[in-house]
């Protein structure tokens, strides 16, 4: 392995850089961050195609803000071979038997652990009903371990606080969900929801951005089943609205719904002026 010492690793902000000759990894010394691949590593991918329910792939899943161990955790086999591929021993079974027990027993000990594990369980739920990125929900993701840090989840409904990071995160993304949407799809009532959201806004001195009421019209649009040149119609009112500043403060989503209603009155207005 060779030291490299021009960059500054991005956890620890220290210099102590090693680059792995066989992989082309560049590794932080000191906490053992992967920086880059580098090249692909010149050794086979392992794997097993027989039919036994093990992969011996030597590479595992990517680590995860979304996940609760960070998919950082390992987990034993639950085959009963050993490495030559030969049945173990009953006395050995039952030893690995018991190793496996208290591996899984210790994946998640502490009441913030378990916390933690659910309330992304609820935002992977979420993710589904919602029809939501990746990229939101792990900006949910660290939003409720910012809030686990400021210990702001004790006392207080995991349901409603991840609903909270969620709609956090859609305000962040710019990803048109409302508070009916979110509540509805967390099944909980929407001042709950909120609350919530307050609470975690002020505590995190969040900073999202002014939700755009043009983001929200290709949804509208799609529910409605109103075609590309009402959309065009719609978006061009709401940008004349912006322009003259009537849209601060209010509601995107009621923006948007507003904006093809009255697209659709100037329509039904026009046909009855040329009617007579």
């Amino acid at each position: 392995m060779n030291s490299t010492n021009e960059q500054r690793c991005p956890s620890c902000n220290k210099t102590a850089l090693i680059t792995d000759d066989n992989s082309g990894e560049i590794v932080c010394k000191s906490c053992g961050l992967v920086l880059s691949e580098g090249s692909e590593a010149a050794g086979p991918e392992w794997r097993s195609f027989a039919n036994d329910g093990v992969d011996k792939s030597r590479t595992g899943t990517g680590t995860s803000i979304t996940m609760h161990d960070m998919g950082l955790s390992t987990v034993i086999g639950a085959v009963n071979k050993d490495a030559t591929g030969k049945p173990l021993s009953s006395a050995m079974k039952q030893s690995f038997d018991r190793i496996r027990t208290w591996d899984s027993r210790s994946q998640a000990h502490s009441s913030v652990d378990k916390n933690l594990r659910q309330a992304l369980s609820e935002m992977d739920k979420l993710k589904d009903k919602l029809s939501l990125t990746d990229a939101v929900i792990e900006k949910a993701a660290y939003i409720y371990r910012k809030a686990i840090e400021k210990k702001l989840v004790k006392g207080r409904s995991i349901q409603g606080l991840v609903a909270a990071c969620v709609y956090a995160a859609c305000r962040d993304t710019e990803t048109p969900r409302t508070l009916d949407n979110v509540a509805d799809g967390i099944n909980i009532r929407r001042k709950d929801v909120a609350r919530c959201y307050r609470l975690v806004f002020r505590e995190l001195d969040l900073k999202v951005p002014f939700a755009d009421p043009i983001n929200g019209i290709p949804r509208i649009a799609s529910v409605a089943g109103l075609g590309e040149k009402t959309k065009r119609k719609a978006v061009e009112i709401l940008r004349k609205a912006k322009k003259i500043g009537v849209v601060a403060g209010k509601d995107p989503t009621g923006l948007a719904a507003a904006a093809y209603t009255l697209h659709v009155l100037l329509k039904v207005e026009i046909k009855h002026k040329r009617n007579f």
